[in-house]
């Protein structure tokens, strides 16, 4: 398979292939759909669409297996318990030691998906075969791919039409494309949506103007919110474990001045939009995305690990209090 490697210096030599690591974790996915509660459907012009939570129930082992399909397979995810301020709750963990290729070349929720009505947040490996997005252009790379594996983030199943869209920016036939959908409202879905804690990280240090080539590799958890009844109320509440209860930590090699100059810039404190929940803010923007301070997009805490120096950043809070605000606890 043909492609162009990513251009940075600490991992120039991999050829990633992202859609066939995708494709991998998909083909495992269709073989245990019953384990995982998912549906699989093929369309009339053969895309393949795997229900994560739109109309099938999903689950735990659903989301982290639709968390590894949309980094590509690039990336662990996990579930485990643990504190945030003074209450015990489920956090989805993940880590990688190729965060720049899982996280903003595959993971990144980075192309809108708008065809005849349907409207979806496109991520997953997809996308490098797309660019369709200025980031691929910073980070210089581009994938010619076989098959597409894509993630929608949607309340609704796609169309044929919307396969055939994606087929032709994708430059595949639509029997080549691949969509696995779930809303932030379904169990899979809000795991799915929450393991995007480094992502958050990786792509302000992108906005910033960071040098990602010190970055070696990164772990990072946020609280599992509730499963929400509605789509928009999970939008929020997931926006929130990312805003107010993400901690990333990244392992990077460059200069303390560096670190000290822009670690106060990451983290979403960072804004001055911090401290109310999201749905409170989005309603303000009158529920347009692209009106928000997009410095609030990132981890509550960001700690950065120098192996050049051995000393260790850390930036932002958490804030427990905003997130029993938004979940109700």
């Amino acid at each position: 398979m043909a492609q162009k490697p990513l251009d940075m210096g600490y991992d120039v030599n991999i050829n990633y292939e992202l859609n066939d690591r995708a494709l991998f974790s998909v083909e495992e996915a269709i073989d245990i759909a019953d384990e995982l509660k998912i549906d699989v459907h093929e369309l009339i012009n053969g895309a393949r669409v795997l229900d994560f939570g739109v109309k099938a129930r999903g689950g735990l082992d659903a989301g982290i297996m639709l968390g590894s399909i949309c980094m590509s397979n690039l990336g662990d995810v996990f579930i485990s318990h643990r504190e945030i301020g003074d209450i015990t709750c489920p956090h989805v963990n993940v880590s990688s030691d190729h965060p720049v290729a899982a996280c903003l070349l595959s993971q990144y929720a980075g192309w809108s998906i708008n065809v005849d009505q349907y409207f979806a947040m496109g991520s997953g490996p997809m996308r490098a075969a797309a660019v369709v997005e200025p980031l691929f252009d910073k980070l210089k790379f581009r994938e010619k791919a076989n098959t597409v594996v894509g993630v929608l983030e949607s309340h609704q199943l796609p169309t044929e039409k919307v396969a055939r869209f994606i087929a032709e920016k994708t430059n595949v036939e639509p029997d080549d494309v691949v969509l696995a959908v779930a809303p932030a409202s379904s169990l899979a879905g809000s795991i799915q949506v929450v393991a995007r804690s480094v992502e958050t990280a990786m792509h302000q240090l992108l906005e910033l103007g960071f040098d990602l080539d010190h970055i070696e590799s990164a772990v990072g958890t946020a609280p599992l919110p509730p499963i929400a009844a509605d789509p928009l109320t999970g939008i929020g509440w997931t926006n929130d474990a990312i805003l107010y209860g993400a901690r990333v930590n990244l392992w990077v090699s460059c200069e303390d001045t560096v670190l000290e100059e822009i670690g106060p810039k990451v983290p979403a404190n960072s804004s001055e939009k911090f401290g109310q929940p999201f749905m409170m803010l989005f309603e303000e923007a009158g529920r347009d995305f692209y009106k928000l301070d997009p410095s609030l997009f990132s981890p509550a805490v960001v700690t950065f690990h120098n192996l050049s120096t051995g000393k260790t950043f850390q930036f932002g809070e958490v804030r427990p209090d905003i997130l029993k605000q938004s979940f109700g606890w």
